[in-house]
């Protein structure tokens, strides 16, 4: 075997790698997109819980004797959760943690508000107040879907750029682990609202 078929063969081979290793990159380039994709989409899904809650804090503030204080936790619960946004170009697990915390609180919150609403005749037979409980929880629905498929496509992502021989690739351009977004205990199912407040009723 001469020099120049010895060259030929390394040159294949170097072409054959540089070809592996593009296709690899625009492999996690493609499952990363695709997360970042899906965690706007649980953004969205949280926007619509809060937009949802001036609508249901307004009618409930028609009971004239409702509890202040209640109220006022919604409110400013909602405040602090709308001002905790995150761009999905900036993932990372301590800004996840904050917007984790600030959505738990609106959470307990808005529980507290629709199980203290129950004590009112008025709002319970209210049918606007039916509708927006019922939209309410839709929207923990959706927003349960669309968390899980979220941390469907990071299983997907983050494996792929730990696995060997990919992992050397994902460390060559710099790819990193994405966060999941991890429910708080018991929270693994979207809460059934309308349940809890029949169950309180009892």
């Amino acid at each position: 075997m001469n020099a120049k078929t010895i060259l030929i063969g390394i040159l294949i081979l170097l072409v054959l790698g540089g070809m592996w290793t593009c296709s690899k990159r625009n492999q996690f380039v493609s499952k990363k997109e695709e997360a970042k994709a899906q965690w706007q989409q649980v953004q969205t899904q949280y926007q619509r819980r809060m937009d949802l809650i001036p609508n249901i804090v307004s009618t409930v503030k028609a009971q004239a004797n409702f509890e202040k204080t209640t109220l006022e936790e919604v409110i400013n619960a909602r405040a602090k959760a709308t001002q905790i946004t995150i761009n999905a170009e900036n993932l990372d697990d301590a800004s996840m943690e904050k917007f984790k915390k600030a959505q738990g609180e609106l959470s307990g919150a808005l529980s507290r508000l629709l199980a203290v609403a129950e004590n009112y005749p008025e709002l319970r037979t209210n049918q606007a107040f039916s509708e927006l409980r019922t939209e309410l929880e839709g929207t923990e629905n959706r927003i349960s879907v669309q968390r899980m498929k979220y941390n469907e496509l990071v299983k997907d992502y983050n494996k792929s750029i730990q696995f060997f021989p990919g992992n050397i690739v994902a460390s060559l351009f710099g790819f990193t682990p994405m966060p999941y977004f991890e429910a708080e205990a018991g929270a693994e199912k979207a809460p059934n609202v309308g349940k809890q407040l029949e169950d309180m009723m009892k």
